[in-house]
């Protein structure tokens, strides 16, 4: 007997299952809350070099002040980083002239002096990382998603080792801790630490919130379950976008979106553990609990079956062996399935989180944009549920990924100033495209890999994923080589990430594989 077997006997899709499925739905909303916290947390506001002794200035104006004292950029705004060395009164005579003197321009020497209309403060405010020191501006979210990556590979490990709703439930606690401590943070060493273990925490709940919900749903609706969990990480990037509107000062934008952690630690307290795990680890009498218990509150009063039956299951699989991230490449088609995943993932999360954390440029608030970026996300997901169960996972994949690349691409050749309406449409677009790749990543890798190596498999993928959102960030930087090198790197690996694609099996219809076994032996 097969586990879906046993679903179609219980309800496969039942009350049960929908309840597990508005128990889940919190966690996933507090995703990208902290995901994408970067555009607000550490927006770096227009600014200029602080202008000392201004009790010279007393007849001018603070556009006078300006002028004598900022250098222009060559398209006529006043420079962020540079200031004269010595007021050059005569601008006030013939605004449109240079300084053909170089030396007289020199780096701030007394700070900055930031517009605070949009932001009363932000890390970039707080510890003056713009000009010099814009790279450790960046750095805080490679140092988060660092975080992310480390503990993909720990609480993919610790999840078939102990138990999905276990390690669930211990991520929340330490997203909490660590999250709060984050907006406790008085330098900017502590936050880059906090930060990075707020990332190691949140790991978890990326990890493991999508296959517990998977773990207890039949065939059939799998993929509704994928899309459905995906739609709520969307409801979160708009949450994210109403919270920081509201909430304008750093410390308590970080205490906001850490808050509804503590509801989630409440609702994974009534989520059962996955019976599907508990039978391949031969806990069968918990296995055999919460399988009665799905039966009752889905009507199948009729449902018996005996924890001898479910021991039988267990031992036919031979599934209570511990396995590890090498397991996943001992045998040809797990190897395979590893490899090519792995750089799947990496290419989606790296150009999702190239296009999720630049939302300037695009001619609207940076509010706004985060709320256009999240609510596109949704009717691109209500076509991916139709493409991924009409031409299947494979193709929708390959192809979502590739048509990433050539929006990130075509914006490359669109002058945004001239076309600004049509850049921005591109942008929306490339955006849709990069949620719909993620969205179907979820869902086709927890059905690529067996039971036994699943969260195995899950952590090995994420690794690679936030390995990929670490480094989109830093990217940004390389406009400093070429200015359209950052979009020109994005756009490669999208194409190409998403051509290796192609190389993957399919598993539309498919019975969700409990041993390795299942995927080794022929089709």
């Amino acid at each position: 007997m097969k586990f879906e077997d046993l679903l179609l006997e219980i309800g496969g899709f039942g009350r049960f299952q929908i309840l597990i499925l508005a128990l889940l739905c919190l966690p996933r909303i507090n995703l990208p809350m902290h995901f994408l916290l970067h555009n607000f947390l550490a927006a770096t506001p227009s600014h200029h070099c602080a202008i000392p002794h201004q009790e010279e200035f007393v007849n001018l104006t603070m556009e006078e002040v300006l002028l004598v004292s900022i250098p222009r950029k060559p398209d006529g705004t006043f420079s962020s980083c540079e200031m004269f060395s010595q007021p050059q009164f005569h601008l006030l005579l013939n605004s449109s002239l240079q300084p053909e003197n170089k030396s007289i321009i020199q780096h701030c020497q007394h700070g900055w002096v930031y517009d605070h209309s949009q932001f009363t403060s932000t890390i970039s405010t707080q510890w003056d990382l713009v000009c010099e020191q814009r790279g450790l501006n960046q750095a805080t979210a490679t140092f988060f998603f660092i975080g992310v990556t480390m503990g993909a590979m720990v609480f993919g490990y610790l999840s078939d080792r102990f138990g999905r709703k276990t390690m669930l439930q211990l991520s929340l606690v330490c997203s909490v801790v660590f999250g709060m401590l984050s907006a406790a943070s008085v330098s900017y060493t502590m936050l880059a630490i906090t930060r990075t273990l707020t990332g190691v925490a949140l790991s978890g709940l990326s990890l493991i919130v999508l296959p517990l919900g998977l773990e207890w749903v039949d065939i059939q609706h799998r993929t509704f379950t994928g899309i459905l969990s995906s739609i709520f990480w969307s409801i979160g990037n708009m949450v994210l976008a109403l919270v920081a509107y509201l909430v304008r000062e750093w410390h308590w934008l970080l205490v906001a979106v850490t808050g509804p952690c503590v509801l989630s630690i409440i609702c994974v307290w009534w989520v059962p553990e996955s019976a599907r795990w508990l039978i391949a680890k031969g806990k069968v009498k918990q296995a055999h609990r919460h399988l009665l218990r799905c039966a009752r509150i889905n009507g199948r009063k009729d449902f018996a079956v005996s924890p001898e039956a479910l021991t039988r299951m267990s031992a036919d699989k031979n599934m209570g062996g511990n396995y590890s991230y090498i397991s996943l490449f001992r045998t040809p088609v797990l190897r395979r399935i590893s490899l090519c995943s792995g750089v799947v993932w990496f290419g989606v999360a790296f150009s999702y989180y190239g296009m999720s954390l630049n939302l300037t440029g695009f001619g609207l608030s940076i509010y706004l944009s985060q709320f256009v970026f999240g609510i596109i996300e949704i009717p691109a997901k209500m076509v991916m549920y139709v493409l991924v169960n009409r031409v299947g996972r494979r193709p929708s994949q390959a192809w979502t990924l590739i048509l990433t690349g050539v929006c990130i691409g075509a914006n490359i050749i669109i002058p945004k100033r001239e076309m600004l309406f049509c850049s921005t449409q591109m942008a929306v677009m490339g955006k849709g495209f990069s949620e719909a790749a993620f969205t179907t990543v979820f869902l086709y890798t927890s059905e690529l890999y067996p039971t036994i190596v699943r969260q195995n498999g899950m952590g090995y993928t994420s690794f690679l994923a936030r390995l990929g959102g670490a480094l989109a960030p830093l990217v940004f930087l390389l406009d400093e080589v070429w200015r359209s090198l950052p979009e020109v790197t994005y756009c490669g690996v999208a194409v190409c990430s998403g051509a290796m694609a192609f190389l993957l099996p399919e598993t539309l219809n498919m019975r969700l594989p409990e041993g390795i076994e299942d995927i080794e032996k022929p089709q």
